[in-house]
């Protein structure tokens, strides 16, 4: 893979609107492959993931609304080098206007057909970091359309911040559908996404999943990255210990992140640095 440019006016939209959609990050063939290599890691991690066991109507909301397999790239080396790869740092790092960025963790999240919703919510909830600089990579890894399960934002919201301990629930579903209509955001959804496009989302940022209603699994690959530099904090909820203690082991609050889980992808000092 080499780079993907991205243009100026991609970067200010991400910017003002908390997220974008991004055409072939990496090309159909090269997301085949790498399909393949996820599947394969997905398959291992189910066998010994209980979750992944439960049939789908014994399942509460959470757990009807995907399969989650989470740092896979810790796992196998072909998602390794699919997480590590620094043209995804790089877009990751010029989108959130920083010097560098560095791995939180990876998630293969799968929605079933006839998967449930993914309610609204704020994936940095469950971050103890002291940065806003954090983005989501979201790619599809089978050609998707609105009906699977599309990535839905509320446009502007990551602006606000830290909007309460609303952990992906049927409550955040019910308090942010009612936030984000009191406060007449936008809510934008791709149509339909081939292999190998790619959103982006602000940590703050709303953003929801409608059930998937097609005969056919989505299959999805997502990595997120904190700012190089950033520290941890103090956890706030039962999330942020698990999150501290599961992809920072080691750190304490004031540390920076940058535990052997959270390897640097991109630096502009420092291109080929992976650490």
């Amino acid at each position: 893979m080499g780079e993907f440019q991205l243009a100026a006016d991609q970067i200010q939209s991400f910017r003002k609107n908390g997220h974008i959609c991004l055409r072939q990050v990496i090309g159909r063939a090269e997301a085949a492959e790498f399909r393949k290599v996820v599947n394969a890691a997905v398959q291992m991690h189910a066998a010994q993931n209980r979750d992944s066991q439960v049939p789908l109507k014994d399942r509460d909301t959470y757990g009807k609304a995907f399969l989650k397999h989470m740092n896979l790239w810790t796992m196998d080396n072909g998602v390794r080098e699919f997480v590590l790869h620094q043209r995804f740092g790089k877009i990751a790092t010029e989108l959130l206007g920083v010097d560098g960025v560095r791995v939180y963790h990876d998630q293969a999240l799968y929605k079933e057909p006839g998967g449930g919703l993914t309610p609204w919510h704020q994936d940095q909830y469950y971050w103890p970091v002291d940065t806003n600089n954090t983005v989501t990579m979201w790619m599809p890894l089978v050609d998707i359309t609105e009906d699977m399960g599309m990535l839905t934002f509320a446009s502007g919201s990551h602006t606000k911040g830290y909007l309460g301990t609303l952990p992906i629930s049927d409550e955040s579903e019910e308090v942010f559908n009612k936030y984000i209509a009191e406060n007449d955001m936008s809510i934008h959804c791709e149509k339909s996404m081939q292999a190998g496009d790619a959103t982006f989302h602000y940590g703050w940022n709303l953003h929801s999943a409608p059930p998937n209603s097609a005969n056919t699994m989505r299959e999805v690959i997502t990595v997120i990255w904190v700012a190089d530099g950033c520290r941890v904090t103090e956890p706030i909820n039962d999330n942020q210990r698990r999150d501290l203690s599961r992809w920072m082991p080691g750190l304490k609050p004031g540390d920076v992140v940058a535990s052997d889980l959270n390897p640097v992808t991109y630096h502009r000092n420092a291109n080929a640095c992976v650490s």
